[in-house]
């Protein structure tokens, strides 16, 4: 009895490895792993080095492997190996199968202690008011393992299908959330954004400021989403901004408006965590952005739920919109002002 693993080749053509299903059940671990970090670095000893293991090892792990498949999965050139067309094929699904173990051991180590609730943010989120609902959520219930893993809003959606993420905070600044039939959206409320500015700037301790006061600044922005929303409200006031600095992340772009280089928009749930060298300003009628909550449909962890209630109460959002009146999400700067209360419409 043999099984067939049929793949696209790097051609194009299909390319199939007959696999005896005996050996399918005994090959071993270690030699998958040599075989995925010797593709990753594209070297023997490398391998070797990184995983303790001497060169000779690494060749008779691959090789044995070959053996059992009954084709070569690597080839050698003057810089090292890379994998053969029947390599790439196993590689794929090797890596497949060993994040799947990986997970299944972590998950079992876990059980005792509970498995740790994995919650993603956007950077601006993760400064403050996640830390925060986790804060009360734990006084409220008693310890809890946890882990926070900052980003940007598509990638971390992105990581909840995924099942690395239990919960992910993010917003629908551009370029919005995307649509997806695995994932549940809860509306947590509104963040109006704030123009920083560094402590003695002219306008600190003035406000809120119309745009137009502002427009001849020179600007830092570190992402295209909050580029997007000045650049909209600054047209919507009939004027033009222009970004002329940009930054790695949030903190380097508080850095240059603290060194006086330029002022920036910042998200309005940030302004209680800055540095104390800048200062903040409201706008006039400000661009604001949406905040969810995005959860996997399957079973969730057990403390997504009371932490998602912690968030919507911080953001003042008692009541969750049902997924009828949520609709399309609204573009990003445009939301219509609403009270506390209101839902997505």
């Amino acid at each position: 009895m043999v099984a067939t693993v049929t793949s696209a080749g790097s051609a194009g053509q299909p390319c199939r490895m007959r696999i005896p299903a005996a050996h399918t059940c005994v090959m071993e671990l270690t030699a998958w792993r040599t075989f995925v970090t010797a593709c990753r670095l594209g070297s023997l000893s490398a391998a070797a080095a990184e995983l303790g293991y001497t060169q000779s090892a690494v060749s008779r792990q691959i090789a044995a492997l070959e053996r059992r498949l009954g084709t070569s999965l690597i080839e050698r050139h003057v810089r090292g190996v890379r994998a053969t067309p029947a390599g790439e094929v196993f590689h794929h699904h090797a890596l497949v199968v060993l994040k799947e173990i990986d997970r299944a051991l972590t998950a079992v180590r876990d059980v005792p202690l509970g498995r740790p609730l994995n919650v993603g943010a956007t950077p601006s989120l993760a400064a403050g008011i996640v830390p925060a609902a986790v804060r009360r959520l734990v006084d409220a219930g008693g310890p809890l393992r946890w882990s926070l893993s900052p980003g940007l809003s598509a990638d971390l959606h992105d990581r909840v299908i995924a099942g690395d993420l239990d919960v992910a905070v993010v917003t629908d600044a551009p370029p919005g959330l995307p649509h997806g039939p695995r994932v549940e959206r809860r509306f947590l409320g509104m963040d109006e954004m704030v123009v920083v500015l560094p402590a003695g700037h002219p306008r600190a301790g003035h406000g809120p400021v119309h745009i137009r006061a502002l427009a001849d600044e020179t600007w830092v922005e570190d992402n295209t989403g909050s580029a997007t929303l000045l650049r909209q409200h600054a047209a919507r006031a009939g004027v033009t901004t222009d970004v002329d600095l940009g930054a790695a992340d949030l903190p380097g772009k508080v850095a240059l408006v603290a060194a006086g280089h330029a002022i920036a928009l910042i998200p309005g749930v940030l302004a209680h965590a800055l540095r104390t060298d800048v200062t903040t300003v409201n706008l006039v009628d400000p661009p604001t952005r949406g905040i969810y909550a995005v959860t996997p449909r399957r079973a969730s962890h057990p403390s997504a739920g009371p932490l998602i209630d912690q968030l919507a109460t911080a953001f003042g959002q008692h009541r969750q919109p049902s997924p009828e009146a949520m609709g399309p999400t609204v573009p990003s700067g445009s939301h219509p002002r609403r009270d506390a209360t209101s839902h997505m419409r």
